[in-house]
């Protein structure tokens, strides 16, 4: 199996890029978020744990999430790979995922980092704003907390798989058909 961390500051692409890397290389999507709603949907042990955390309006335990990771590891056996979105988040996070994989007999092939400037984060959202419906991508001030956020907590994760030589930092600007050719260029070079 081949897994990926694609990540990014929000705006950078990752939704757009996911869906044609799942595409092109076969991989399943694991989104935490949406992992947490499945599990609460389906109101397995797991999701009424997470339910119960969440309720109160507490962070979700990451050995809740990472539980819920294994279940679905363990449920898509014959899966290629998985491209993680929005998970690790935290340096915590990355190492229990890391014990996670190698006890499964995997690991981390590539972390795909894309790299796009604030300004240009700060106009897609305003952008996206105008239809999403999500009020965060409104408002300039709450764009740019959510930016400095996203570097400040997820640096370390970066930083955490630097290590193991597995960061490739993607220019996240110019056509969507450039960066996914920039991003299969470096997947293609790392799969076996």
């Amino acid at each position: 199996m081949f897994h990926i961390i694609l990540f990014g500051p929000p705006g950078s692409g990752k939704g757009t890029q996911s869906e044609k890397l799942i595409a092109t290389y076969g991989l399943k999507h694991l989104s935490t978020g949406d992992l947490l709603r499945s599990e609460i949907n389906n109101k397995t042990a797991l999701g009424m744990e997470a339910k119960s955390v969440m309720d109160k309006g507490q962070l979700v335990p990451d050995e809740v999430v990472i539980g819920m990771i294994s279940s679905a590891l363990d449920a898509n056996p014959d899966a290629k790979g998985f491209l993680f979105d929005g998970f690790p988040r935290t340096k915590a996070q990355a190492e229990a995922l890391d014990k996670l994989l190698k006890l499964k007999n995997g690991e981390i092939g590539v972390f795909l980092a894309l790299q796009v400037s604030e300004e240009e984060l700060v106009k897609r959202l305003l952008n996206r704003g105008l239809t999403s419906g999500r009020s965060d991508d409104t408002d300039e001030s709450v764009i740019r907390k959510r930016y400095a956020e996203y570097i400040a907590k997820t640096s370390p994760v970066a930083d955490h798989y630097a290590q193991s030589d597995k960061v490739v930092n993607i220019k996240g600007e110019g056509t969507v058909d450039d960066i996914f050719a920039a991003l299969q260029k470096e997947i293609d070079a790392r799969m076996k």
